[in-house]
């Protein structure tokens, strides 16, 4: 479930509103319209998503807990498994 901003389109808000507000929401809910907490007309903010740099979450050891398989290229056509179920050699032969 993502996380959406929302903030007030007008200044006659309260101060929850004013400063903006984050709300966890499922993709198929509503988007919100109105102030949960004084019924001001709000707008949802688009903002940039939160992105991992480098490579310190992709180790083998915390890719396999989450429950993903990942291989790594060994030759022409043939990955080798590093992490996870599923068998150890692919090759396109």
């Amino acid at each position: 479930m993502p996380f959406y901003e929302y903030t007030a389109n007008e200044s006659p808000g309260c101060p929850h509103c004013l400063a903006g507000f984050t709300v966890l929401q499922r993709l198929r809910d509503p988007v919100l319209s109105a102030c949960p907490q004084c019924g001001t007309a709000i707008r949802r903010v688009i903002s940039p998503p939160s992105l991992v740099s480098g490579q310190s979450d992709l180790k083998p050891s915390r890719l396999e807990q989450a429950g993903f398989t990942q291989y790594r290229k060994i030759g022409k056509g043939v990955y080798e498994k590093t992490a996870g179920k599923g068998p150890g050699v692919i090759s396109a032969d």
